[in-house]
């Protein structure tokens, strides 16, 4: 197997999701019937993409792969992952936050999905934590500024905020929370601000709010400059506004908020608790579709998994740095074993020459119009998405064209 194939590819229409964002980049019609979340590129059961073939048939990518798993995958990833494409790729559009929520590891989503199995939970149940036994590490690059949060803040900056504004309400859980300002004070304080009774836990999202929009109000009363705490404010605001009493709400108050500019990527580890609040950007992640929600969602919410399987460590995010691999291509540097994802921009004096990778690439086309060379020139433009075997040759891509591809790493 030698050539390179153009994929048609699921969208997922989450109620989060741009009406617009999607549909553009594929040039199709605009603003779409529906919201469009996610586009998927992979072999996941839930939605596999679609290979055309060269003499004009279609073939499930999960199928191609079988017929030939080493000239496909590469015979190392092959090996390694039994077969099978050991990622999933998308491009995400958010208009509106998602789930609070937290990933398993390896260990944890095995013994999930065997105890859920064995409880006979159906895989689609609304109550299902656990639809496969594989954990879910996970990179992002913005396309558009992207507003995220990622981990818990540092703890010293955290309980700074929680004293700013008070909170009469929970004063008790905050005072213990000061005497032990430490992991195991930060998982016994959120697991009681989890764990509040609808009316203490209206009043205390009441206070947050109330010192929000006295925040904002004032800096506009006075026209003085933003500052840091800003945009937590309006975050407050703004999630308050979409989900009235949900305990999600505080979250920009524990956990770090993010605002990527296209370009920036960060990696989300396992145990993180997390969220995507608005923006689109290049996700690439292991084979899994496992979350564990704790707010800012009417799915399935189970308190106790999420503290089973949290990280109570509270750090600052660093950026996923990118290393120039060849001329035109960042691969940015993320520990995962099953992915790594890479830019490439291609200008009309400076074609890409690909490194022999020795595994399947996945690669789509955000802008732009070209050519990719590999047995014969394929056009590509705009919204373009393709598959590359490992058994292909080096390739070269012409033209002017931004590019994102998904591999996996073989060092």
């Amino acid at each position: 197997m030698a050539e390179v194939f153009r994929l048609i590819n699921t969208i997922q229409d989450y109620a989060w999701g741009s009406r617009t964002a999607i549909p553009e980049l594929l040039g199709e019609s605009s603003p779409a019937d529906k919201p469009q979340a996610e586009l998927w590129m992979g072999a996941h059961p839930k939605a596999p993409s679609t290979v055309l073939l060269e003499e004009g048939g279609q073939l499930p990518l999960p199928e191609l792969v079988a017929q030939d798993p080493a000239g496909t995958l590469g015979a190392t990833v092959a090996q390694r992952f039994s077969s099978r494409l050991p990622f999933l790729f998308k491009v995400l559009a958010a208009a509106l936050p998602l789930s609070i929520q937290v990933h398993p590891n390896l260990e944890q989503a095995r013994e999930g999905f065997r105890r859920e199995n064995e409880l006979g939970i159906p895989l689609d149940a609304f109550q299902r934590n656990y639809r496969d036994a594989n954990h879910k590490p996970e990179v992002i690059s913005a396309l558009t500024p992207f507003w995220a949060l990622n981990g818990f803040r540092p703890i010293p900056e955290m309980l700074d905020l929680l004293h700013s504004i008070g909170f009469p309400s929970i004063s008790e859980h905050l005072d213990a929370f000061r005497k032990n300002p430490d992991s195991a004070g930060l998982k016994i304080f959120f697991a009681a601000l989890m764990r509040l009774d609808r009316k203490t836990r209206g009043r205390a999202i009441e206070e947050a709010v109330h010192w929000a929009r006295g925040q904002l109000n004032q800096e506009q009363r006075s026209g003085t400059p933003e500052t840091s705490t800003t945009p937590i404010a309006r975050w407050l605001v703004r999630l308050q506004e979409l989900y009235p009493g949900d305990i999600g709400v505080l979250s920009p108050l524990l956990l770090n908020l993010m605002l990527l500019q296209p370009g920036d990527t960060m990696f989300l580890e396992a145990g993180l608790l997390h969220a995507y609040l608005e923006g689109m950007g290049i996700e690439l992640m292991a084979n899994s579709d496992n979350v564990i929600r704790g707010g800012l969602t009417p799915k399935h919410k189970d308190l106790e998994e999420l503290l089973s399987i949290l990280r109570f460590e509270g750090k600052a995010v660093r950026l996923a740095e990118a290393l120039e691999t060849v001329p035109g291509e960042r691969v940015f540097q993320t520990p995962a074993e099953e992915f790594r994802l890479a830019e490439i921009r291609v200008q009309p004096d400076t074609p890409y020459t690909s490194p022999k990778t020795g595994s399947i690439e996945l690669m789509i086309c955000l802008d732009g119009e070209g050519a990719i060379d590999a047995v014969d020139p394929l056009p590509l433009s705009k919204g373009d998405s393709l598959m590359i075997p490992a058994s292909t040759s080096p390739y070269t891509i012409h033209g002017q064209l931004r590019l994102f591809k998904a591999f996996v790493p073989l060092d």
